[in-house]
């Protein structure tokens, strides 16, 4: 039996390289520990920062206290002292007094650099004075009664520190996602990519345009990459990558905001008081996380279980009534139920009803010029075929305006055994009979 991972490359004198599957699994592992600590930051944040924060606000109970004594409590920190305000107070809950002997303000306990302001909250308390019968107002925890407060709010500063797990989680994902895209591809393969997109923003950069039909794309972009059987290989009309980073940042943003409620809930449910409004309210989103999970493992199987669609054709733009050479290139290591190339045609539509601006799109072509069914791809033995494309005479050519477009591509259909389904499209350009 062959042995699909190596932990060695290729011998040269009396060492050996190392094996590209590990380095690449080795990066994958990296950039998942960032990605993983972004997670965990996260939770350990919103566990420890704004939930208590939220609970004071809105699940502890108010009462009246007796201040005892104040003062400002200090501590060292990386840029010098630190100050607190303090309370030693006493109230009663359920004729039992709590209080004495500890000191409390608010939730979080934080220091600040800024005496003048711990002293500013120590001068609005005054100590009890029974011919005064002076009383502040304090809440408390009804779960834990010793834990009390005297001051509530929100702290716009707790939202900063999401930053530091927020930059883990585009990190390690981004990362990630780069390194199973590039899984299995050369440092040579990678550079001619990189070269291939330089070409392109080159030949995008100035003004292009067929003076005689300057509504007609010009597909500069598609003859600059030379094939390998063929004449020119096609790009594909949308990157996997950022489709699956934008899959995975919408997901953990969206659950992460939700996690949120849930949490609010499960927590009155817990300590017996049901919130039923927030219940039924954050269901709906819920539903909407769990939808985008799904989604994003999908893509994710999607972006590294199928491996890279290579097309090729014989030339370009096309022509009606022309007839071309395609070449597909598909790797991976799959069970294929059916493969089928067609040849589709897309009408898009954009303008306006009263205040609003509507987009209609339609598909009023389409020609399948290959399919095949039945058959297995084995790992670094992709399938290779070449084909025929007619274009059928008389059709409408590629066109784009402000509010109008007409798109060709090439659409690969892709239905897999026990895996998701796949579509991978790429852009042609047909011009009007006659022209080059």
């Amino acid at each position: 039996m062959a042995r699909s991972y190596w932990y060695y490359g290729k011998k040269r004198g009396h060492r050996r390289t190392g094996s590209p599957a590990l380095a690449s699994a080795g990066e994958a592992l990296f950039f998942a520990v960032f990605l993983l600590l972004g997670c965990g930051g996260f939770v350990l944040f919103f566990t420890t920062l704004v939930v208590p924060q939220w609970r004071v606000n809105h699940e502890f109970a108010q009462n009246t206290c007796k201040v005892l004594a104040k003062r400002i409590a200090e501590t060292q920190g990386t840029d010098g002292t630190l100050y607190r305000p303090e309370f030693m107070i006493e109230y009663d809950v359920d004729d039992v007094t709590y209080g004495k002997g500890e000191w409390h303000y608010d939730i979080h306990k934080t220091y600040s650099s800024g005496r003048e302001n711990a002293q500013t909250v120590l001068d609005r308390f005054d100590l009890y004075d029974k011919a005064k019968q002076n009383v502040y107002p304090c809440w408390y925890d009804p779960a834990n009664p010793r834990e009390v407060v005297l001051a509530r709010g929100y702290r716009w500063w707790i939202w900063l520190v999401f930053t530091v797990p927020a930059s883990f989680v585009v990190i390690g994902a981004g990362g990630l996602i780069y390194t199973l895209l590039h899984r299995g591809k050369s440092a040579e393969h990678r550079a001619a990519m990189m070269q291939r997109t330089l070409e392109r923003e080159l030949f995008n950069a100035g003004p292009r345009g067929d003076q005689q039909y300057p509504s007609i794309p010009q597909g500069a972009d598609i003859i600059n990459s030379p094939g390998t059987k063929l004449r020119f290989r096609l790009p594909a009309a949308a990157s996997t990558g950022w489709a699956l980073f934008g899959a995975l940042a919408f997901c953990v943003l969206w659950n992460g905001v939700v996690s949120v409620f849930v949490a609010m809930a499960l927590r009155s449910h817990i300590a017996g008081k049901p919130e039923w409004a927030l219940t039924f309210f954050i269901v709906p989103f819920l539903l909407i996380g769990l939808g985008a999970i799904v989604v994003f493992i999908r893509r994710l199987l999607v972006a590294t279980g199928i491996g890279p669609t290579l097309m090729e054709i014989s030339d370009h733009p096309l022509h009606p009534g022309g007839q071309y050479r395609v070449f597909l290139s598909q790797s991976g290591r799959l069970i294929v139920g059916a493969l089928r190339v067609s040849l589709v045609c897309v009408e898009t539509a954009a303008y306006r009803q009263g205040t609003n601006s509507r987009t209609e799109t339609r598909e009023v072509h389409r020609h399948e010029a290959f399919c095949r069914e039945g058959f297995d791809v084995q790992s670094g033995r992709p399938l290779e075929v070449e084909f025929d494309l007619e274009l059928p005479a008389g059709v409408m050519h590629s066109f784009k305006a402000a509010h109008n477009e007409i798109a060709w591509t090439l659409v690969v259909d892709g239905h897999i055994d026990r895996w998701p389904n796949f579509r991978r499209a790429f852009p042609v350009i047909v011009r009007p009979a006659g022209r080059l």
